[in-house]
């Protein structure tokens, strides 16, 4: 359920081996924090969770009362959810739900979103697992990934690295085995390991497995899938998924026996 140095190592692709330096990574995470802050930055809505999803368009932005803000994308095959102070967007599976309200679970089969019949949108998270009502408060931009090249992938798998490395306080470095077919997912799925590495912080039993992790590897196959073991967080897409093809922050942290 979402929440709402060493420059000799190296983050490999079939790109090409290509170094990523830490010292770069600082840079970018610098980046990072100013995207934080922007996303928490004011822009007034008036709230009304029966505003829901009445009239919403196919791409929509959502706030609710305590500043929650997500964009809910239901243009392209399976929806799509992010939340602003987060870089993960979730892939949800609809399921019907009683008295004709839609559930939107993750790949964990858990619920994230849940749509009334009557139009009123719910989120849960791990700070409100019974549910916290949001309103709609505009349309948005809808949630895709784009193909990057080598330089670009390399420039994620840095920050990816960056972010992990500051989060556990010591270097976690990343390395993907990644073909130009697959290159969006596997930055956008390391950025997603980056995440749920940073979720392990928060938790007693993550700090646990924190604390033997030596790296994070990115590889392709046939089904999206989550291992970890001997101090590896071993993280498989699926290209031809699109952003199904790749473990949600949740499903790593399944896997890593930390939920």
């Amino acid at each position: 359920m979402p929440s709402s140095g060493h420059p000799e190592r190296t983050s490999r692709s079939r790109f090409g081996l290509l170094p990523a330096f830490l010292a770069a990574g600082v840079v970018l995470a610098g980046a990072v924090e100013s995207l934080a802050q922007s996303a928490t930055g004011t822009g007034g809505v008036l709230f009304s969770p029966s505003a829901g999803q009445a009239g919403a368009p196919p791409v929509a932005r959502y706030i609710s009362e305590t500043g929650v803000r997500l964009t809910f994308d239901r243009s392209q095959g399976l929806p799509l959810v992010k939340f602003d102070r987060s870089p993960e967007v979730w892939v949800l599976r609809p399921q019907p739900a009683p008295r004709g309200d839609i559930l939107y679970l993750n790949d964990l089969g858990e619920p994230i979103l849940r749509a009334s019949r009557t139009g009123g949108l719910t989120v849960f998270t791990t700070d409100r697992p019974d549910g916290l009502a949001v309103a709609l408060s505009g349309g948005g931009p809808a949630l895709r990934m784009t193909p990057l090249g080598p330089q670009q992938l390399l420039e994620r798998l840095a920050l990816a690295s960056t972010r992990a490395t500051r989060a556990a306080r010591r270097l976690i470095p990343f390395e993907a085995d990644a073909s130009p077919a697959s290159s969006a997912l596997t930055a956008d799925a390391a950025m997603v390991a980056a995440e749920a590495i940073i979720r392990m912080t928060r938790l007693p039993d993550g700090r646990v497995v924190l604390g033997g992790l030596e790296r994070v590897r990115l590889v392709e196959g046939r089904q999206a899938r989550a291992l970890v073991r001997e101090g590896v967080i071993e993280i498989t897409v699926a290209p031809g998924q699109g952003m199904s093809g790749r473990p949600s922050s949740d499903r790593i942290l399944a896997a890593a026996g930390v939920r």
